[in-house]
């Protein structure tokens, strides 16, 4: 009590009178490392601690002897009750330890000097409630960042923009509710980030699709947040090298059967980020009065009664570009794979082939065309000097091309329009032909007669004669000829005649019908149908 009320005197006091004490204060180096509880009213230990809790936003100078401890490149002020970071540290600093202090905040300023051979800061165990965008200006090379343990409430834009170098990032334990969308990029280096035991709700969506903004990420601890829904269709689409690493246990998630699905294929897979926190899998039965409960038991009537789920195979059509991915659970693999008939996939030629089955670069196997006899089960043999794995993929061929409906109502179309047109054609035949009613003037002049202006046809087979008795259904007229028919020898005439050499016409006696019942009777004119 004794030393609060004479800090709290010195408060009262004026700002050029507390500046002339903590200046004196700072001076002597055993005020700076008295004890906090002491007896008595020591105004002079007041002093010193109004320095440091008052005044200290102007920091202190590093001190390796009696303050902090300086090995190397190393700097550590951990657990020194620093409420600043010390001045003049050392330009070849590479891993700075403020951990366990009273650190409030870090602002663009907290380095006077620029520090190019940092590349730990350890910051853990402070009160640190934000930290500026431009906190890194002068230390770019960063590579681990730890900021777990403070009071951090959001993750403001482009704060992690300058460092481009940066690989693992520490933010769990803090109370950060939300991330900017921007706050991570040009963060390309980044391997891996911790955010668990914050209050995120959002899924961070933007930090694994596509790999587009960290490209090299391989875990993200998304853990004891409050996460309530997952965009399942994007995370089935990821490689397994990030779902491997992607932790969501410890979350309020709502029960469904995508969800079971999803972490279900990745239980088959055998996934770090399932298979070590199993147990730790549980959502929430919305309609079972919140009941919380393991993420693999809705498979059961007594909750959801999910599908069962098995590893999906692949399915192609005849004819198409087939790529099978090795999908490892790590990166940098070496691939080889092995066809159903026990043969080994030679790497990509560039040899230019109808029919190509290779290793792509990124270690797919790729088959084109795909054939029938591609079917079976292939092999991936994935190796690294630390881990070996074995996948297996089933491939399905099915003996049709994927539009092959599409080509047979092609077919019918072009079908239905040559009926069309044909239909057409014969009313154009039947009803606009000339000269119809010129013929049949012709035709009741020769009536009695064996005419090639009109004869009968019957469709029915006849064994009779010409001058027997016939039947006729139809009658076939032709056209006559039109115009000067001279030097047509050997043609028929309209009247049954004959032109001969000289000029003259002669009479023929009446054509017997070869085959009546045959409708291919041989004229030379073309018949119209009256």
């Amino acid at each position: 009590m004794a030393l609060e009320s004479a800090t709290a005197c010195l408060l009262d006091l004026p700002a050029s009178d507390r500046r002339f004490n903590a200046l004196f204060c700072r001076s002597n180096m055993w005020c700076q490392h008295a004890p906090r509880s002491v007896s008595g009213t020591s105004w002079f230990l007041a002093l010193c601690l109004l320095n440091f809790r008052v005044l200290g936003v102007e920091g202190s100078e590093l001190n390796c002897r009696t303050g902090c401890i300086c090995a190397s490149n190393i700097v550590s002020c951990t657990k020194k009750e620093l409420v600043t970071i010390p001045t003049k540290l050392p330009r070849y600093t590479a891993i700075l330890d403020l951990s366990y202090n009273n650190l409030k905040g870090l602002s663009a300023e907290w380095l006077r000097a620029p520090l190019s051979r940092l590349q730990t800061l350890l910051l853990s165990h402070n009160e640190l409630t934000f930290v500026s965008t431009e906190a890194f200006l002068r230390a770019p090379h960063i590579k681990h960042l730890d900021l777990s343990s403070n009071k951090i409430e959001e993750l403001n834009e482009n704060v992690f923009s300058e460092l481009q170098e940066l690989e693992v990032l520490l933010l769990y334990n803090n109370l950060i509710s939300h991330i900017d969308r921007t706050a991570f990029d040009d963060a390309s280096s980044l391997q891996k980030v911790y955010l668990s035991q914050n209050h995120i709700s959002r899924f961070p969506l933007e930090l694994v699709k596509d790999g587009a903004k960290l490209p090299e990420l391989l875990l993200l601890d998304l853990s004891s947040n409050k996460l309530k829904k997952l965009p399942v269709p994007e995370l089935k689409e990821l490689p397994a090298w990030i779902r491997n690493g992607l932790y969501l246990h410890s979350n309020p998630l709502a029960c469904d059967c995508q969800l079971y699905s999803l972490l279900m294929h990745w239980q088959i897979r055998q996934l770090a980020s399932v298979v070590d926190f199993r147990e730790d899998l549980k959502c929430v039965l919305v309609t079972h009065e919140k009941t919380t409960v393991s993420i693999f038991s809705l498979d059961g009537a007594q909750f959801m009664n999910c599908s069962v789920i098995k590893e999906a195979d692949m399915e192609a059509y005849l004819g198409e570009t087939v790529t099978i991915d090795c999908d490892t659970k790590q990166r940098g693999m070496t691939q080889v794979w092995v066809t159903p008939n026990n043969e080994l996939v030679p790497p990509k030629t560039n040899q230019a082939t109808n029919r190509t089955m290779a290793v792509l670069a990124n270690g797919s196997l790729q088959i084109r065309p795909i054939q029938v006899e591609d079917k079976g089960t292939y092999t991936c043999y994935a190796e690294s000097e630390m881990f070996n794995e074995t996948l297996f993929v089933t491939l399905m061929v099915y003996n049709f091309t994927q539009h092959g409906h599409q080509d047979t109502l092609n077919t019918a179309y072009t079908t239905l329009v040559g009926c069309i047109a044909s239909i057409i054609l014969v009313l154009i035949y039947l009803y606009l032909t000339p000269c119809r009613c010129c013929c049949r003037g012709e035709e009741k002049k020769n009536e009695g007669e064996d005419s090639i202006h009109s004869s009968m046809l019957s469709a029915t087979p006849n064994h009779e004669t010409a001058s027997d008795k016939v039947a006729l259904n139809r009658h076939v007229a032709f056209i006559e000829p039109s115009g000067n028919l001279q030097g047509q020898n050997g043609k028929l005439k309209p009247n049954g005649a004959q032109e001969g050499p000289d000029g003259k016409r002669t009479h023929k006696q009446p054509r017997k019908m070869s085959d009546p019942g045959s409708i291919s009777s041989a004229f030379s004119d073309t018949p119209i149908m009256v």
